[in-house]
């Protein structure tokens, strides 16, 4: 049988999000006494918290929103690379591993899965890696941190380099307990009209049986 594997952040009261986002936060608003029939939950968000994608429109004010992007990015062969032994990934990094036909590339980074911890610093991804990666006709980048970015960037670098070759970006994912090698993706946004993100349940399944 194959195996899934939820590398979705779980979203928690006390679970870590960008300085100056609004936080995670699930209550129950009415309960089954005060409604006579349900309980009835509530939450508020950044669309940016936890395991979620970017929209273009998040860092340009002329791309697409989130229900604009075809659901297809998000589903299908993924690849799980480790680049965890490094501080620095582009494109010499990403040469030692076979991309040929891989469409969604996944980067296991030294930063530890730890979603009530916002880091100071993150692994650095050089915006060189963008037309790179479109070169082996990648659609989609995921990376298991808040951001394709450092945290003080503000020109957004990665971003918009990703955007400029076609790449869509899906950040917060826990890889820590996944092996390198391929799988099937899922990490379907909520269809959010006019948003320049959502939240995901993303889901890898191993490509071999008993994996």
């Amino acid at each position: 049988m194959k195996k899934w594997h939820d590398i979705t952040q779980p979203l928690t009261n006390n679970m870590a999000h960008w300085p100056g986002d609004t936080p995670f936060s699930f209550s129950i608003s009415a309960t089954k006494e005060q409604t006579g029939s349900a309980n009835v939950g509530k939450i508020v968000t950044s669309v940016h918290m936890g395991t979620h994608v970017d929209a273009p429109f998040h860092f340009d004010n002329n791309g697409k929103t989130i229900e604009q992007i075809p659901i297809s990015t998000y589903v299908g062969p993924a690849l799980v690379i480790d680049v965890s032994r490094f501080s620095s990934i582009n494109s010499t990094v990403l040469e030692e591993f076979n991309l040929g036909g891989i469409k969604r590339v996944l980067l296991r980074t030294s930063l530890p899965n730890n979603p009530s911890y916002f880091p100071k610093e993150l692994p650095y991804l050089d915006p060189e890696i963008a037309p790179y990666l479109a070169a082996k006709g990648v659609i989609l980048l995921g990376v298991d941190m808040p951001s394709v970015d450092p945290i003080t960037s503000k020109s957004l670098d990665t971003h918009h380099a990703l955007h400029h070759h076609g790449i869509h970006i899906l950040e917060n994912i826990m890889l820590d307990e996944v092996e390198p090698g391929n799988y099937e993706l899922i990490a379907l946004p909520l269809r959010i009209i006019g948003a320049d993100g959502s939240p995901v349940r993303a889901i890898l399944r191993s490509m071999e049986e008993n994996s």
